[in-house]
């Protein structure tokens, strides 16, 4: 259902936090752990690489969606499950994106339906037992990359976008994916997303999440391998969702373009919508 951003304001007064209305359909509220210091393998982890948490809202005719992913430190996670789970907010996935991280991350997906206002004091209250820092308003400019983007482009066949110093792809499947009678739009979170952190001389370090059906996984995976390119994790999002969906975290670094290079029969792997 097509919404103003006037329509998510009483959401937005009720979580303390004011997001993004994305394709007039999708309310994106971003979740950065920004109070995190975050080291896996020697890097460390900027959040728009992997810390990324979020909040999407959509608006149907029997009700809001929510869905998203916050990420918590271990110590948190417990009070974050006792409080969605207080708030009848589903919990539909636990996992990691890292593979060797110092301290210790997890990712909790979350689903529910209902009233805004209400999903929005129940996602409140599993905030707050997190130190997820308030939001920061965007910068007026964004700082460089210090990589080869043109080149990184040509080898991936789309084209990035520059974000807090992390160079990203979001890629939509071509596919109609449903949750129910729900029809769910890629801002929701099914895309597969690409993330490039410089580490200099054109070097970077690549996190992000494969979005796959079942014949493709293990295509994906073979051609991750085969580009030396390692497999963090292999998960579903939510419970219900049609065609089923897996998705898969991964993790290498290198030169920015070979990496790019590596990642492009894999993306070939699956079925993504035509470029725009």
């Amino acid at each position: 259902m097509r919404t103003t951003k006037a329509d998510w304001k009483p959401l937005a007064d009720a979580l303390g936090r004011t997001g993004t209305l994305m394709k007039g359909t999708v309310y994106r509220v971003s979740l950065p752990r920004k109070d995190l210091k975050v080291t896996t393998r020697g890097v460390a982890v900027k959040p728009g690489l992997a810390l990324g948490g979020y909040a999407t809202f959509a608006k149907y005719r029997d009700g809001t969606m929510l869905m998203g992913d916050l990420v918590v430190t271990e110590g948190e996670l417990p009070g974050v499950t006792d409080a969605l789970q207080a708030a009848g907010i589903e919990q539909t996935a636990l996992h990691k994106h890292l593979l060797q991280q110092s301290p210790a991350i997890w990712w909790t997906h979350i689903h529910a339906m209902g009233d805004p206002v209400t999903l929005a004091k129940g996602l409140k209250s599993a905030l707050a037992a997190t130190a997820t820092p308030p939001a920061s308003p965007p910068a007026a400019t964004q700082p460089p990359v210090d990589l080869d983007t043109a080149g990184i482009d040509r080898a991936i066949g789309r084209k990035g976008t520059a974000d807090g110093g992390i160079y990203k792809f979001s890629l939509a499947r071509k596919d109609t994916v449903t949750d129910g009678t729900h029809v769910l739009p890629p801002a929701l979170g099914i895309t597969t997303a690409v993330n490039f952190q410089p580490l200099g001389g054109d070097k970077a370090a690549i996190n992000g999440d494969f979005v796959m059906t079942a014949p493709e996984v293990q295509k994906v995976i073979r051609a991750l391998r085969k580009g030396g390119i390692d497999i963090v994790e292999l998960h579903n999002h939510t419970l219900n969702d049609q065609p089923r969906l897996f998705y898969m975290h991964f993790w290498a670094t290198g030169d920015g373009v070979t990496l790019a290079r590596a990642l492009r029969p894999a993306l070939s792997a699956t079925a993504l919508a035509p470029m725009s």
